[in-house]
């Protein structure tokens, strides 16, 4: 199969020989796929500024095991610069997609939010609204999405002067108490269900709750870029 100029980001490349290299890409009409880029690692190599991620590329492959071959690649649309934070949260999110999709599955729909994500990340001031916004519309295009607005069981509507814990496989379930890993007020589920990010309160629960349903579907993988970014914001928060 040859393909021709697809819409597509890099997730991640590796070395493969003395100057070709191998790239785990996504793309709008393929998904999620692996690619040899022969010789661009080379001095003389016309991609080597190019193939890098959260770079939009026109690219092209053929397509005869599941391996595929690089023919072609050039920039579609303007160069995006991440650095800092923004950096270390691109590579999450890439980090989320190589984990979660399925080769060969067309998923337009999550291409078309990564490239918002990405962007965001290049001009927007404060990052982490988007990142939760990504994390939830991942989960929901996969099948996973959050249930933040009903009991589990009965399917009553949450009370807001409630206290619930989520459970991953079930929903918000009512509690006693008000402490947990995962135990919060109904109205903070209600306000995460309303993407009411301006609330740090909010945003931090909503942090909270990603974090351990997205590890839950990982089976507790624990992915590498989200270490380095929990260990950057602890050596920079004041100790007590």
């Amino acid at each position: 199969m040859r393909v021709q100029q697809q819409p597509a980001f890099i997730l991640h490349h590796r070395p493969f020989r003395d100057t070709s290299q191998i790239l785990d890409i996504i793309s709008r009409e393929h998904g999620k796929l692996s690619l040899v880029a022969r010789g661009s690692r080379g001095p003389k190599s016309r991609l080597r500024g190019v193939l890098r991620p959260f770079m939009p590329l026109s690219m092209s492959w053929v397509q005869r095991t599941e391996l595929g071959t690089l023919t072609g690649a050039e920039l579609h649309g303007s160069p995006l610069r991440l650095t800092g934070d923004a950096l270390l949260s691109g590579y999450y999110i890439n980090e989320l997609l190589l984990n979660f999709l399925h080769r060969h599955d067309p998923q337009p729909d999550i291409f078309d939010h990564y490239v918002h994500a990405i962007e965001l990340l290049a001009t927007a001031g404060d990052i982490t609204p988007g990142l939760r916004r990504f994390e939830i519309e991942l989960l929901r295009q996969l099948g996973y999405a959050l249930s933040l607005e009903h009991e589990a069981e009965s399917l009553d509507a949450l009370r807001p002067d409630s206290w619930y814990e989520y459970r991953v496989e079930q929903g918000p379930m009512p509690v006693a108490r008000t402490e947990g890993p995962l135990v919060f007020a109904g109205s903070i589920l209600i306000a995460i269900a309303k993407q009411h990010f301006s609330d740090p309160a909010v945003l931090r629960a909503a942090n909270r709750l990603l974090r351990e349903v997205i590890s839950f579907h990982l089976g507790g993988k624990e992915l590498k870029s989200r270490r380095v970014l929990i260990e950057l914001h602890r050596q920079r928060t004041p100790a007590s």
